[in-house]
């Protein structure tokens, strides 16, 4: 029987590195004349069975390797020797600090000083027989992992591995100009962070260790991490060998996060898969409150395709954590870091200004190419310095690993009673019976199928959570261990819940929807929903344009993957109900408000802004952009806000600055609210707004729509307060199309359409216009048709109008979602783009085709072909 070798070195000249065969009786250290290996090696038994190769864990010649080496000399193929944290931290800081990245310095243990230490302490036999005893159930893992940890923590380094990492940390003092500086020592083992696995939360990490002898203490633990509870578990389920997976212990320079703060970035969404968003959360301290998830950290997304443009800032959504602890430095005592309360002051201040973390996106964008796949990186600021660094980098294993040819979206029901909100992992719905546990000791407790409910997740909480239908914790973000093993599970989880512990009590059934945007709900009662599975393959081609009706900016990641033209309806009004919340008055005139109560919200939701009107336009901005950026560059045409008076009312401060009418449906509402006195510093704060997207952001492709614009002299006067506010049509390819929705649109659409860019029809009001019903009417709901011949031939007179005019036009009304044939009467007519809800999205992009089909060949519409289509 021969071998197979692969070291990352072989003597021979001109001998590639990697697999090579070798004869059956290869003895390594043995034979150094014949066979000198330089590197650690992974060897296969040739004509064993299925040929699976395996990490042997030891090295031939492992007295002769170095058992520890700087990370400035190890790159992204050293994983085999200091694994790939350790790894990827040497290739960082040999490849990447060119580009400016921060990588702080240090040095690794190698996984052949990992098996000098257990051979020296003769722990090969003890680990053996210990881990032969576990239960395939895993009952007894408790008492197993405590004792092979403790096989590690009672042993003691060999005197040549102490001296060598003594050594390092000395000359590591030398390198920095500092005694005893303080340092992390990290865990990282030869099969961690591989692409398609990852041991993220299995194994220790120490912060802030000082002086020879904690160093060698904390290393040791290192070494014992290797057998935590979860890190078995994590193997077992994994196909790792426990006995073939070594453990390297990076010490790097400590970055004084204490003084400032750190967290997590994904160069990909991690909820939807979205690939061209970089997700950076922030809290104040140390970062392992983020990584364990202790805290709800801030949250920032930016658009990584304009991060090349040194002028613009593309941060397209910004949301403030309540980050209620911090974990800093311990000055006394035998822990090296505390968690403390974190102070008002900074609890209500974001971690990091827009710079930073557009600078902090820049180094991801930067390591995800330099990788070629999303990555899963640690960042930290230096509170002394000022300087931002990268402290961890490794594969994102979840969303990049998905098929993208399938898309999945879930539908909610009717529900019961709202109970709990959180952040939403996912976009899935589960039910289920509530199982609340205050510790994963009580896995006996908890029911399969149930919804676990508790504060926080850590690794040992796993084999509950493969049972759990669903999972709601009270603290924790995006990016804690909870969110991590959620995504890798698939399963529905709400974080960040707050008060779900309390809420939510043991044995009722209740609802876990992810599938309503960012934020997760949880509702009373077992409700009905519906699971749908798209196919992205073959979607046909057509020239009208199908595009997306969409208003939740939380919402439009989940939609990336369809192969729109665009967003043909955004709804400003959306964001300003759903994410804002103040009416635009109130703050305008927020010392003047006199409703106590109104004023108290308006402090709570602006307390990160000195200016509170800006908590308006940059909400508002970064929703537009959201939306925008899924899209970029395709138009994205975004209505300005379409309130009634009724509804504007409801808004927190509204009230003050309403009017009540009879009928807000034809009252003030759309354009001329725009320059009316009583809204005017409103409208100001919209197109700010707009800019700021626009200009700042840099989604240049937002197309401005006014709504309900009455009669021409309204649209100049509309236009006029535009380019007064610096939005003038035309400039920096600004574009500003109408809603065509009342009738005097029609009947003047060459007057408008020179004024306007496209028109986009409102079918809902022009319906109830022309036939002159109200459409919330309920004894009038069988009159209201928008395929009535008087709105059919008002339409078919808008396009043929617009046509000769150059004009495009679309619709973005309900009618051609609901009635493929109204769609087919559209495309006949020659409708530039058609705009509907994302569900209706590719049976309308089908309708169209057969449609087009028709109108090309000459032959009668079929509309049996049509339904089919649908």
């Amino acid at each position: 029987m021969a071998r197979l070798v692969k070291a990352p070195q072989w003597p021979d000249a001109g001998v590639a590195p990697g697999w090579r065969e070798v004869p059956g009786d290869f003895g390594g250290a043995k034979e150094p004349g014949r066979w000198r290996l330089v590197g650690f090696v992974t060897v296969q038994e040739t004509g064993a069975g299925d040929g699976a190769a395996f990490s042997s864990g030891r090295d031939p010649m492992a007295s002769d390797q170095p058992h520890v080496l700087w990370l400035a000399d190890l790159g992204r193929d050293d994983g085999d020797r200091v694994g790939g944290k350790n790894a990827s931290l040497g290739e960082m800081i040999g490849s990447l600090r060119a580009a400016g990245i921060n990588v702080p310095g240090g040095f690794a243990t190698t996984a052949a000083a990992y098996w000098a230490f257990v051979e020296a302490n003769g722990l090969e036999e003890p680990l053996r027989e210990q881990l032969d005893q576990l239960q395939d159930d895993g009952g007894n893992l408790q008492d197993v992992g405590k004792a092979v940890r403790r096989l590690f923590l009672d042993a003691e380094f060999p005197k040549a591995l102490a001296d060598a990492i003594k050594g390092a940390y000395g000359e590591l003092a030398t390198r920095t100009g500092k005694a005893n500086p303080s340092v992390a020592v990290r865990s990282s083992a030869t099969a961690e962070d591989l692409p398609e696995a990852s041991f993220a939360g299995q194994l220790e990490t120490f912060l802030n260790v000082q002086g020879e002898k904690d160093l060698l203490q904390a290393c040791k633990r290192c070494l014992a991490s290797l057998f935590t509870d979860r890190a078995i578990v994590y193997r077992q389920n994994n196909g790792f060998d426990h006995m073939k997976v070594a453990l390297s212990v990076g010490v790097q320079e400590m970055v004084r996060a204490d003084l400032a703060g750190s967290g997590v970035m994904f160069t990909i969404d991690t909820e939807t898969g979205f690939p061209r968003s970089v997700l950076v959360t922030a809290a104040w301290g140390l970062g392992e409150t983020v990584v364990q998830g202790t805290v709800e950290p801030d949250e920032y997304h930016v658009f990584k395709p304009l991060l090349d443009r040194p002028e613009l800032s593309p941060i397209i959504a910004k949301s403030l954590g309540a980050k209620a602890t911090k974990m800093v430095y311990a000055k006394s005592g035998d822990a090296t870091s505390k968690v403390v309360d974190t102070p008002k002051k900074e609890r209500s201040r974001f971690v990091l200004d827009d710079a930073e973390v557009v600078q902090l996106a820049r180094w991801g964008a930067v390591i995800e190419r330099h990788y070629d796949r999303p990555m899963d990186i640690e960042w930290a600021k230096d509170g002394e310095t000022g300087e931002l660094f990268i402290v961890q980098a490794r594969p994102e294993t979840v969303q990049s690993q998905k098929d993208l040819g399938k898309l999945k979206t879930y539908h909610l029901g009717e529900t019961g009673e709202l109970l709990v909100e959180g952040l939403a992992i996912g976009s899935s719905i589960a039910t289920g019976k509530v199982c609340r546990l205050e510790s994963a000791d009580e896995i006996e407790r908890f029911e399969e199928g149930g919804v676990l409910v508790t504060g926080m997740t850590d690794p040992d909480w796993v084999p509950i959570m493969k049972k759990a239908a669903a999972i709601v914790t009270d603290h924790g973000g995006r990016t804690s261990h909870a969110a991590i093993v959620s995504r890798e599970l698939g399963l529905t989880a709400i974080v960040g819940a707050g008060d779900a512990t309390t809420v939510l009590d043991n044995g009722r059934e209740v609802t876990v929807s992810c599938a309503e945007g960012a934020e997760g709900r949880v509702y009373a009662g077992e409700a009905s929903f519906e699971v749908e599975e798209m196919s992205l393959d073959a979607v046909p081609e057509t020239e009208t344009k199908v595009m997306l009706n969409l208003g939740n900016p939380a919402a439009a990641f989940g939609w990336w993957a369809l192969p729109t033209d665009g967003v043909g309806l955004a709804r400003m009004e959306f964001i300003i109900n759903n994410h804002i919340k103040i009416h635009p008055m109130a703050l305008v005139h927020y010392g003047d408000l006199d409703d106590a109560d109104a004023k108290r919200r308006i402090d709570q939701l602006t307390e990160a802004y000195d200016d509170k009107t800006d908590y308006f336009v940059e909400t508002l901005a970064r929703g537009m952009a959201r939306i925008a950026a899924v899209h970029h560059p395709n138009p994205v045409i975004v209505r300005l806000s379409d309130f009634k008076t009724n509804e504007y009312a409801q808004l927190i401060g509204g009230a003050a600055f309403e009017p009540k009418e009879e009928n807000p449906m034809l009252g003030w509402r759309g354009a001329a609210r725009y320059t009316s006195p009583d809204y005017r510093d409103g409208f100001a704060l919209e197109c700010r707004a707009v800019r700021m997207a626009r200009e700042r952001i840099g989604l240049d492709n937002i197309v401005v729509m006014i709504p309900f614009c009455r009669t021409v002299g309204e649209a100049d006067a509309v236009l006029a307060e535009l380019a007064r506010h610096g939005l003038v049509r035309g400039e920096g390819g600004l574009e500003v199309y109408v809603m065509a929705e009342v009738p005097s649109n029609v009947i003047l659409a060459d007057r408008f359409a020179r004024r306007f860019d496209g028109f986009s029809i409102g079918s809902n009001d022009l319906t109830q216009l022309i036939l002159g019903v109200d459409r919330d009417s309920d004894r009038l709901s069988a009159v209201f048709d928008e395929q009535d011949e008087a709105v059919t031939n008002a339409i078919a007179e808008l396009l043929a109008k617009a046509q000769t005019a150059g004009t495009p036009v679309g619709i973005c009304g309900q009618a051609p979602s609901d009635h493929p044939d109204f769609a087919a009467f559209l495309v006949q007519h020659g409708i530039s783009s058609i705009s509907v809800t994302p569900d209706s999205f590719l049976q309308v992009k089908r309708v169209v085709a057969a449609a087009e089909r028709a109108r090309r060949e000459g032959t009668p519409l079929d509309l049996r072909e049509l339904q089919g289509a649908a």
